[in-house]
């Protein structure tokens, strides 16, 4: 009988070390400081539900009003943190209006640089935010921006290194609205509070024949980077599940699901 109530007494204080390993958390509250991303674990799994609204593009400061009420999501997850540790804070907000899906960034960080001026540039080395969206199994598109509010859309098929960008055409029918304005930026440090609208129509995604966003179901993800700033940083919505920075991880992307 000892022996029972000594076996009892071992398994339920492994189960209580168990739970506890599993309940542990090693966030910080520091913008500064990383999320620990544990191997072990299955990256979460996200889901947005991007509302359909009435909303002109050709008036982005209207746009940028209304998204300023939906709904923000973070991008807050540091998937490399001991190579890049550095976490600025940012968000988004997302909606459509069935013929264009609308988006803002919120930005707070301390370096900017809006070097890159021609669309369809190296616009993620500068302070850039990007959206990859998937219609499809085989492919998806980047759509980046950095600070002044300088594009970059592309086509690419999964697996394949190659990136398609989109016309000229298609890159003027991309509306933005930066708060920094849009003439160059050279590396400056402070504190800086910035924003980015954009209107990105269905006629963008010229690889699709999109009649409307409404009803449509797509996988995506966000993020946040600088190859060039002096503290470089590499943050998503989703978790990526890699060793090494890449942001062209299909596998890895949540859904959206518009209305």
């Amino acid at each position: 009988m000892k022996k029972f109530y000594y076996l009892m007494s071992v398994f339920i204080f492994a189960g209580f070390i168990s739970c506890k390993n599993e309940n542990k958390k090693t966030e910080d509250s520091s913008t500064n400081v990383p999320v620990a991303v544990s191997s072990e674990t299955t990256p979460e799994y996200k889901k947005i539900n991007v509302k359909k609204v009435e909303a002109n593009p050709n008036d982005m400061q209207s746009v940028s009003r209304l998204l300023d009420e939906t709904e923000k999501h973070d991008i807050d997850v540091v998937n490399w943190p001991d190579q890049y540790p550095s976490k600025p804070e940012v968000s988004f907000s997302i909606a459509h209006n069935g013929d264009n899906i609308l988006l803002k960034y919120f930005v707070h960080e301390n370096e900017i640089l809006g070097n890159v001026t021609q669309d369809n540039g190296e616009v993620w080395t500068d302070s850039a935010v990007e959206f990859f969206l998937m219609f499809g199994n085989d492919y998806y598109y980047n759509a980046e921006f950095n600070c002044i509010g300088t594009a970059l859309l592309g086509h690419k098929a999964t697996g394949d290194n190659d990136i398609e960008h989109a016309s000229p055409e298609i890159m003027k029918s991309i509306k933005r609205l930066a708060s920094l304005g849009t003439e160059k930026r050279n590396k400056e440090t402070g504190d800086f509070h910035w924003t980015l609208t954009v209107a990105i129509p269905k006629t963008a995604y010229w690889q699709d024949s999109i009649d409307t966003f409404s009803g449509l179901k797509a996988l995506g993800n966000f993020f946040k980077c600088g190859d060039n700033l002096t503290t470089p940083h590499y943050l998503s919505w989703t978790e990526i599940d890699t060793p090494n920075p890449s942001f062209h991880q299909p596998d890895f992307f949540g859904e959206l699901e518009f209305e």
